[in-house]
């Protein structure tokens, strides 16, 4: 049986979990609380699914990191050491605060994460799409309104793992190239989370209300074409 571990157990996190252990994938959680602090979400996921620590999660076959950018250095990198890595994170100063490398464009938020995580194959995943909407617009493979996700790696091997364990809890992937390039699907581009809203003219302040709609890989790869680059350190979210 394929294991996910997870390291963050907010909305993300937990939207993500919810949707692994439907597909029979085994889940362990973990977060910086400790594994005692998980039990209430643990309970609804069913047998499939275990609290435990960072180290217990990272011995999964794939792990999923969902914290703010302000906690990824507080992971250990270690006990990652050789294992693929999906990514969630983005850059908002607003939560984030300044970081002087990504306000540069000196390197992407991937980038800078794998700085840290030596030794890790990095995949960006789900960083581009709400919690709320990943629960909301999972389908089964081959259905007329499959939603797909980009997903950015520097190692072809790692990229086509996650790709597998992406599309078996219910999305399409489209390779959006490497870690370098996932610029394309940060906040404030064509590809980011107003893509998945039925109303992309939503506020921003109502986005976490906002339902969500279908998107065929074939209109991902589109808005992923059409990306500008934002002028990140003129970011404001």
């Amino acid at each position: 049986m394929v294991t996910l571990g997870f390291i963050g157990s907010g909305n993300m996190g937990s939207a993500i979990a919810r949707l692994a252990v439907a597909a029979d994938v085994q889940v362990v959680m973990a977060n910086s609380r400790g594994p005692e602090s998980l039990s209430e979400l643990i309970a609804p996921l069913g047998p499939l699914a275990t609290a435990g620590t960072i180290e217990q999660a990272a011995e999964a076959d794939l792990v999923l990191l969902a914290v703010p950018l302000t906690a990824y250095q507080a992971v250990p990198a270690a006990p990652l050491r050789g294992k693929t890595l999906l990514d969630t994170s983005n850059y908002y100063p607003i939560r984030d605060g300044r970081v002087t490398e990504l306000d540069a464009e000196k390197l992407t938020t991937s980038e800078l994460i794998q700085q840290h995580f030596e030794g890790v194959k990095l995949v960006k995943a789900f960083s581009n799409i709400l919690a709320q909407h990943i629960t909301q617009l999972a389908r089964p493979a081959n259905a007329p309104d499959r939603t797909a996700l980009p997903i950015a790696c520097d190692d072809a091997r790692a990229k086509a793992q996650a790709a597998a364990l992406i599309e078996r809890i219910g999305f399409d992937t489209v390779d959006a190239g490497s870690l370098a390039d996932t610029w394309r699907f940060e906040p404030e581009t064509t590809a980011y989370t107003e893509l998945y809203m039925a109303d992309p003219n939503t506020p921003f302040e109502l986005r976490f209300e906002a339902p969500g709609a279908p998107v065929p890989a074939t209109r991902l790869r589109s808005a992923l074409a059409a990306a500008q680059r934002v002028r990140v350190a003129e970011r404001t979210f």
